[in-house]
Formats: C-alpha cells, sequence, structure tokens
C-alpha cells in the first residue's frame, strides 16, 4: 500500500456525528466538471486509529463545492461498518464509482450512531490498496 501526503484527506482524525474529513482533494474549477476515476479505479482508503466507541458506522465518498466539505454535498458511495469490524488497524476501502461526476471537492464524512471512531483517509487507486500488508523474503542470507 502506498500512502500519498498530499492525498491525504484526514491523520488520525476523530469522528463524531456526520463529521467531514479535515481536508479535501481540489479537482480544479474546470468545464466541463471532471469525472473521476475512469480508467483505473479511484476510492479511499480508510484505516482505523483508534476503535469504535459504540456503534456501526457509516463510511462515505462525498464532493462539495466548499473546501471544507459543507456546501452543495453530494454522497458518491456509503458503506456501514458494524461496531465489531471497527477495531483499531482494520481498513477499508471505499470505491468512486468510474466516471463519477462530481463537485470540485472530495473528501470523505463518518457518521457514528453515537460514540466516537479515529481514522486516517486518503485518495488511492484500487490497485494500490491491500486490506494486509505482506512482508516479502529479502533474498539474500545472512550466514
Amino acid at each position: 500500500m502506498i500512502l500519498d501526503a498530499l492525498l491525504r484527506v484526514s491523520n488520525a482524525q476523530a469522528f463524531g456525528a456526520a463529521a467531514v474529513s479535515t481536508d479535501s482533494i481540489d479537482l480544479g474549477n474546470v468545464t466541463p466538471k471532471r469525472t473521476v476515476g475512469t480508467g483505473e479505479s479511484l476510492g479511499f482508503g480508510i484505516s482505523v486509529t483508534t476503535a469504535g466507541t459504540v456503534a456501526a458506522t457509516l463510511m462515505e465518498v462525498i464532493s462539495a463545492t466548499d473546501a471544507a466539505l459543507t456546501a452543495g454535498i453530494l454522497v458518491h458511495g456509503t458503506r456501514t461498518i458494524p461496531l465489531a469490524e471497527t477495531v483499531l488497524g482494520a481498513q477499508f476501502f471505499l470505491p468512486l464509482p468510474p466516471g463519477t461526476p462530481t463537485q470540485r471537492f472530495i473528501g470523505v464524512r463518518l457518521t457514528t450512531a453515537g460514540g466516537t471512531i479515529s481514522a486516517t483517509a486518503w485518495l488511492t487507486t484500487s490497485t494500490l490498496f491491500s486490506l494486509l500488508p505482506v512482508n516479502y523474503a529479502s533474498g539474500f542470507v545472512i550466514s
């Protein structure tokens, strides 16, 4: 898995009721509006940094007309994660449907039905995201 700081929208951020990511990605204000994910599929990788505390978490990929992700919000993808799965280190991929026309800014919104959860979220391709890290042999022997 590759993490790019410029594509990270949340860094160990605490989410409560309908909280949006602290940062967003600016796709530019062009005409016609950009479609995202045409070619290689894109989405947001989300890694739980502090386990959920009370109930399931709704994770959403959103776009908005402002960088704070508060105006003109469109929801492009959702996933509900049961409390039992929101453990420290759990990772999820939220795909952005190919060719999705978006507002200028994209990010994530996490909503809990009570309690909190902390997570890091970043934009990535599906091929660069992996659920479990894999350690490969070094290819040499020290004797």
